[in-house]
């Protein structure tokens, strides 16, 4: 069949940018419209952008493409579904509770808003690490009488954590978890964003609502479908973390401290990461990287800036893992996760590929 028809809600904000970039040149999806506020609506997408004083505000580093710079921006909330096969959900959560329901209704929904997470008929989709939780999807459909249906993808924070604990789990069992994430500012957006003298010569220590939705999230990722695909039941580890703001402009860097259930050399978990090759259904798709773990020997190293873009910003680097004293069957390591790529609109996309693939989007 041909390509995709897809809509992008919110695409003139970061992260509905980010989408489109993601999408440039995609084998099976195209961008059929963009959709954004009442302030936008009715301009091509370039006028929609520019600011009073001129600047046209786009910030991903790679240029507008023409068709869609040209592109007349719809009215998100008269967006009609049944023009398109998906849509691609960029929007702030408290928009997001309202469009995406409606959009649902007729056609799939593939969100980064954090508005239907945590609900017991929606999963939770990193593709390499829980692929069959998308059976809970015709449960949601069920219940909800829709013909399309809702799935977001994790807070990015939340991204690299699941996928580093995924082959643990899956070999030694994880008892449970601390980390402290150090995160890039990109992560709070641009609107309100990081106030500039907030962070310069600076670390903030709380980043509102991110560490319940760390603690939440993983443990939903990680655990398995109920009986009947009812729901999810969630990992019964025991999660705990500190989120913090750090001057970098993408990739978030996080120290973690596992306590897993059966004794494990620093050689063994490394052999586990390495070979670890993710759900079946991930493997091969269009967005999906080579290896899902790149597991970095130099005690230096990962850094945001020399490894957030491994693999296209797909891939979670793995540095300094070494045995920890202090909890029981103890490992610790440092990863870096690029939170605006795979914690963001490329992973949502993978999280489309990877539903195509297994038939559930049409």
């Amino acid at each position: 069949m041909g390509k995709r028809r897809s809509v992008i809600i919110g695409a003139t904000g970061l992260a509905g940018q980010q989408f489109i970039a993601a999408l440039k040149d995609h084998p099976q999806i195209q961008i059929a419209a963009v959709a954004a506020s009442p302030k936008s609506a009715g301009k091509s997408y370039r006028d929609a952008l520019k600011t009073p004083d001129g600047m046209v505000a786009w910030f991903v580093s790679e240029p507008i493409p023409d068709e869609i710079g040209q592109m007349k921006v719809l009215n998100a909330a008269e967006v009609e579904a049944r023009d398109f096969d998906i849509a691609f959900s960029a929007v702030e959560s408290d928009v997001a509770r309202d469009l995406e329901p409606k959009l649902a209704r007729e056609i799939p929904v593939i969100s980064t808003a954090s508005a239907f997470r945590y609900e017991e008929d929606v999963p939770l989709l990193i593709p390499p690490v829980n692929g069959s939780h998308a059976g809970l999807i015709a449960e949601q459909k069920r219940r909800r009488q829709t013909r399309g249906f809702i799935v977001p993808i994790p807070n990015c924070t939340t991204t690299g954590l699941a996928i580093s604990l995924a082959p643990l789990d899956a070999a030694f069992g994880v008892g449970s978890v601390m980390m402290t994430s150090m995160q890039a500012v990109s992560g709070a957006g641009r609107s309100p964003g990081v106030i500039t003298l907030d962070i310069l010569d600076n670390v903030i220590p709380h980043i509102p609502k991110e560490e319940s939705k760390v603690e939440l999230e993983t443990k939903k990722i990680l655990g398995h479908l109920a009986a009947g695909h009812a729901g999810i039941a969630p990992h019964p580890m025991k999660v705990s973390c500190t989120c913090t703001r750090v001057a970098v402009l993408e990739g978030h860097t996080e120290a973690v401290f596992v306590s897993l259930r059966r004794r494990a050399s620093t050689a063994e978990v490394m052999q586990v990461m390495r070979e670890w090759k993710g759900d079946e259904s991930s493997r091969g798709l269009h967005s999906s990287p080579p290896r899902w773990i790149e597991v970095l020997d130099d005690p230096f190293r990962p850094q945001p800036r020399l490894d957030r873009d491994t693999h296209g910003g797909m891939a979670t680097s793995v540095g300094r893992i070494r045995e920890d004293a202090v909890l029981e069957n103890g490992i610790k390591y440092v990863l870096v996760s690029h939170n605006t790529k795979m914690g963001a609109a490329k992973g949502a996309l993978l999280v489309a590929e990877q539903l195509i693939r297994t038939k559930v989007i049409a």
